[in-house]
């Protein structure tokens, strides 16, 4: 199921999958959590973990929409070392979202902007877009995203 994304809403057919990886090279992981977002992850994030006997591991939690369970199993099970995965029902209520243009010295920069039961209540420039800018014009990333933020609010 497809939602807008301007309008507030819950997503309830959400499963949390999570796999524990103890025996794994640490540097495939930003290899893994990319092609899970390719195959449509909604979300893909991994915690720092004790296992069993002090081994140090980590915790890989994807959030997937229920249809598209057979294509994160299978690059879970193909890309990493575990032998299982836990599966968890999940509700996520997602904020209405918007982007908004603010007029920068470096030119035109994104913000996304988040609403609930029409009020706004979340906002952050679009990190992507301050990076490049910050490399090319050889400024702070932070001074970058402190001016969007800073016209952003002026308008609002």
């Amino acid at each position: 199921m497809s939602f807008n994304h301007k309008d507030e809403h819950v997503d309830d057919s959400m499963l949390l999958i999570q796999a524990n990886l103890d025996d794994m090279n640490p540097e495939w992981v930003t290899y893994i959590m990319d092609k899970l977002f390719e195959v449509g992850a909604n979300d893909v994030y991994v915690v720092p973990i004790i296992m069993k006997r002090g081994r140090p591991g980590v915790m890989l939690n994807v959030l997937v929409e229920e249809r598209l369970l057979s294509a994160v199993e299978g690059v879970i099970f193909s890309e990493t070392t575990t032998l299982g995965i836990r599966y968890m029902h999940a509700s996520c209520h997602r904020l209405a979202r918007d982007f908004k243009q603010v007029q920068t010295q470096w030119g035109m920069l994104t913000v996304k902007v988040g609403y609930h039961q029409g009020k706004l209540v979340q906002y952050a420039p679009e990190f992507k877009e301050c990076e490049q800018i910050a490399k090319e014009y050889h400024v702070p990333l932070k001074v970058v995203y402190e001016e969007v933020r800073m016209k952003f609010m002026l308008l609002n």
